[in-house]
């Protein structure tokens, strides 16, 4: 299996497929806030590492740029921009920013295992290598890891608290919404990793019987 169909949306190691975020989704859906967060940290490092990535290697070529090393480079590009990141929304909300601030140093670790650094390593192989075909196969993991850990996040706060909270004011979260508390809600072992492998077990469960039946016989 070619290392492209092995990172695309359905693929065994994409974010969906082989779940390669599932640390990062269980910690940070608790919350709301925490995961829109963290989703703009996604957005923001996967597309701007992979974009400056691709553009080094196709100014620099193997003379400045050599094979050897690149996933360093490429990792120390992912942290720099989430350092960016988080100093951004610290200044914005300095609160929310402390909340979230061990995923948020989670995120580069996650854009350094995307796979660019492999597929234009077998790119550059070709006489007119076209690097940036793949920064959007990058920006799409992380889009779908953005999209799934917001799902996720609607799912799990409303069921262990009650609420739905948004990043913001002098308390690090806004309460948009507050649910009516009885005697059955609030859950609260979903507001820790155990009821959120519940949750999680659930999707995977659905997932992989959608991707059984829209790609059938990936993993023969």
């Amino acid at each position: 299996m070619s290392i492209n169909s092995q990172y695309s949306f359905w693929g065994s190691l994409s974010p969906l497929g082989g779940l390669t975020g599932a640390g990062l989704l269980i910690m940070a859906s608790a919350r709301l806030s925490w995961a829109i967060t963290v989703a703009g940290s996604l957005l923001w490092v996967f597309g701007l590492s992979a974009f400056s990535y691709a553009f080094f290697v196709s100014v620099g070529k193997d003379k400045f740029f050599p094979a050897k090393g690149r996933k360093s480079v490429y990792t120390c590009l992912s942290a720099f921009f989430g350092t960016i990141y988080l100093f951004m929304f610290w200044l914005l909300c300095p609160f929310a920013a402390f909340e979230t601030f061990l995923l948020l140093l989670l995120v580069p670790l996650f854009c350094a295992c995307s796979g660019i650094v492999e597929k234009i390593q077998l790119q550059s192989q070709k006489i007119n290598a076209d690097y940036f075909e793949h920064v959007s196969d990058t920006v799409s993991q992380a889009v779908s890891l953005a999209v799934l850990l917001i799902a996720f996040a609607i799912i799990r706060e409303p069921l262990a608290y009650g609420t739905l909270s948004i990043p913001g004011s002098s308390h690090g979260m806004i309460t948009i919404i507050n649910f009516r508390q009885t005697d059955f809600f609030p859950i609260r072992i979903f507001a820790s990793s155990a009821g959120a492998l519940f949750v999680l077990g659930y999707i995977i469960c659905l997932y992989q019987y959608g991707k059984d039946r829209i790609n059938p016989g990936e993993d023969k």
